[in-house]
């Protein structure tokens, strides 16, 4: 029996608290907004066993048109919990590392936005520049630039 394959990951998703704000941070990360829609409905209830659910998403993909951010923001039923709060090596914790050109110049453009520097950005041997950062609302980002690629 031939093994099935996967094919692609097709996006990570993140529940955010509002749909405007976040797009415009990502934007500003440098993703564009594919699509924005409302999904509801028993249908999708079922899927992620909420049950008759409402929620607004928008799809922002990365430059090469290879990597997906889905952002939702439920309506119904509401967010019980959060772990912006939660320290990184909290276990479940997501974070999305994104490869920019130039790291301070991208801090300092989503600082406009309300982020913060996590520690401090670090040289990793003759190869990145990393840094995490907390946007304003609480979720997590990693920025890495390649060094020797300018």
């Amino acid at each position: 029996m031939a093994k099935n394959k996967l094919l692609q990951m097709h996006n990570v998703g993140i529940v955010v608290e509002s749909l405007d704000d976040a797009i415009s941070f990502f934007s500003e990360i440098g993703l564009k907004l594919e699509g924005r829609a409302k999904i509801e409905g028993e249908w999708a209830g079922r899927v992620t066993g909420l049950g008759n659910q409402s929620v607004e998403i928008a799809m922002m993909v990365t430059p090469d048109g290879h990597s997906r951010l889905e952002l939702s923001k439920f309506i119904t039923p509401p967010v019980i919990s959060d772990h912006l709060n939660a320290p990184i090596n909290a276990l479940g914790y997501l974070r999305v590392m994104f490869a920019v050109e130039d790291v301070d110049e991208m801090v300092s453009r989503l600082a406009k936005h309300g982020a913060k520097l996590v520690g401090e950005v670090v040289q990793y041997q003759d190869k990145y520049r990393l840094c995490y950062i907390r946007a304003a609302d609480g979720l997590l980002i990693g920025l890495a630039e390649e060094l020797g690629r300018k």
